[in-house]
Order: C-alpha cells, then structure tokens, then sequence
C-alpha cells in the first residue's frame, strides 16, 4: 500500500525532530564531561552556537527542504536563512539571559533558586505574550491592517459578541514564506489584535473565516493561554526541583566545584529537559482538550457547522495535515485532534 503524501511528510519531520532531540543530548552530555571552566554567559552562548553548528543540517532539511519538496512553501534560502539566522539570534540573547539569572539565583538563594526561577520565568511569559505582536513578530512577517471593512467589521462584532475585544484585524504576510494557511488572535488587553493570513484570506469564505476565528476567540474566552502559563509555571517548578536535586546529590562526584559550578550547566538543562520531555503527553492532553472545546465554542457562536467543516477540509489539504494518525502519533505529536475527528465532532446529528 502508498503512504499517503500526509503521512509521509510527517514521518520524515518526526524522524529529523529525533536526531535533532539526539544531537542536542549528546553535545550535553559531551559538555558535562568536558567541564570547561567557562563564566556562565559565556558557556551558554558558546553552547548555543554549538547546537546551532551541530543542528543547521537538521534545521535545514526539515524547516527548508521537505517544505520545498512536498510544496508547502516556495520561499528562497536566502530568505529563510535570513529568518534562521533571526531565530538565533534571538535564542542566544534569551540563553545568555536565562543562564545568567538562574545561576544568580542559585548564588542568593541555594535552597530555593528552582522556586524563585520558575516565577521568574513565568512572569517573563506573562510579558512576552503582551509583548511578542508588536515586538517579536515584526521581525519575522509583515502585518498590514485589513482592508475588507465588511469582513473587518464582521469579525469585530464577532469579537464583541464574544466578549473578547480586540485593537483591530490584521493582514499577516504568510504567503511569502509557505502555502500553509492561519489565523491567530494574539496580545493581551491593549494589545490583543486579529492576524488573518494572506492565504486564509484570498481562499476561504467570509463564513469560513468567521467561524475560524470564533475558535481562536474560545481560547480567550476560556482563558486557556493563562491555563497553559499555569501549567508551564508547574512544569518550571517539577523540573527546576528535579535539576536543584540532581545537582545537589552529584556535584561532587562528576566532578564539579559545588551545585552553582557554571560547568554544570550541561547538567541542569539534561535534568530539567528530561522532565520537560516526559511531560510532553499531558500537555498536548491537555491541549487537544483546550481545541476541542474551543471548536465547540466556535460552531456555538456561529452557529456555521458546514462552514466549519469545509473549512476544517480546506486547512487539512492547505496545511498536510495527516487524515488518520495512529494513536500513538496523536499522544506524542498532536496538540491538536486529527482533522478527522474535529469534523466528526462537528456534523449536526441526524
């Protein structure tokens, strides 16, 4: 039998996400016996630009190459190694800082820098999320304000409606990087503003858009994006407690000056990123829940079920996604229901 074009795709995405997952473990695990006696800022951006130089092959052919080959983008290298290189960047600054603060706490607070480092973090969060449309997302796509007043006027009544009001609606310059199609309600209070991507708009029904950003309105509505910064703010704390314990039980023995030794600091992310793998299945759980009652909320307002279903058809074809996932690809990729299920869920009942 054919593998599906779908199935394909995401298979090979999958494999190259593990040997990035295996390089990233055993350059860390080569840095914790390594043990250079570098400061700590200095470690992180010398072991950032490591996994950068380890990882682009990986980077490259799933970001790049399979996005050409199975025809979900038509961008050109110099563009997306441009964006790549944005990325970096910015992941650098962020690693530098992250590793900084932490080990200052560690410096303060011994006992309890794994407490202190997770509400940091969180509150980082909180303001990256109010901060990430006018900011970081600038960086990467160009946003223009819509220019269909009907439809701009109907998403705003629909936003009122929802309770949920927003700065504006938004024309986000995807098309330029791939075919894939999206909308997306970002920000917070003043902040908060509809994005509709070229691709949704110059292809989708007025109906069908309404009804797509009526489960983006959910989110809000349900206040899903603070239930995941709470949920995340756990993670911080199961998985700094986990490092704080590992660091303090073996320090001596691999060989390092104490637990706030920067050498260590191979060992704290191996801790904590092991915890934040094991919990993958719960939060895409948690996840799946959050859409599916957000797909729900949308045909409720709505009232569109056929809209929703063509255009859950549309995304489907538009973005290769898979039709029917085995099970166990659902419990570790999916943060979404499969494309299936999600119109099953919608029909009206006979």
């Amino acid at each position: 039998m054919n593998e599906p074009k779908s199935s394909r795709y995401h298979r090979l995405a999958r494999r190259a996400g593990l040997v990035s997952l295996a390089l990233t473990t055993g350059l860390l695990v080569l840095m914790a016996a390594v043990q250079p006696g570098w400061p700590v800022v200095m470690y992180a951006l010398i072991l950032t630009a490591l996994h950068e130089l380890i990882t682009f092959p990986v980077s490259w052919y799933r970001g790049f190459l399979l996005e050409q080959r199975y025809e979900l983008s038509s961008e050109p290298f110099a563009a997306w190694f441009r964006d790549h290189l944005k990325g970096f960047a910015l992941v650098s600054v962020f690693s530098g800082a992250i590793a900084w603060g932490v080990y200052r706490l560690m410096a303060a607070s011994p006992r309890w820098w794994w407490v202190l480092a997770a509400v940091a973090g969180t509150l980082v969060t909180l303001l990256l999320a109010r901060l990430a449309p006018v900011i970081l997302l600038p960086l990467f796509y160009r946003f223009t304000p819509l220019e269909r007043p009907a439809l701009q006027a109907r998403l705003m009544a629909l936003s009122e409606r929802a309770g949920v009001p927003v700065l504006g609606v938004f024309e986000w310059g995807l098309g330029e990087k791939t075919r894939r199609a999206n909308a997306a309600l970002v920000g917070s209070g003043r902040t908060r503003r509809i994005l509709l991507s070229d691709t949704l708009l110059s292809e989708y029904s007025d109906d069908e858009i309404e009804v797509i950003l009526a489960h983006e309105l959910a989110h809000h509505v349900h206040h899903d994006i603070g239930k995941g910064i709470l949920l995340e703010f756990a993670l911080l704390l199961a998985s700094g407690f986990v490092a704080a314990t590992v660091l303090n039980a073996a320090w001596a023995q691999i060989g390092l000056q104490g637990p706030a030794d920067p050498a260590g600091l191979p060992v704290l992310v191996l801790a904590a990123g092991a915890v934040m793998l094991a919990a993958t299945p719960l939060v895409l759980a948690f996840s799946r829940a959050n859409e599916r009652r957000a797909d729900a909320f949308a045909i409720e307002l709505t009232k569109r079920n056929g809209a929703f279903v063509s255009a859950m058809r549309r995304l489907g074809a538009q973005n290769l996604e898979e039709e029917r996932p085995s099970a166990a690809s659902v419990w570790l990729f999916y943060s979404h229901p499969p494309i299936e299920e999600r119109i099953a869920a919608a029909r009206p009942l006979r």
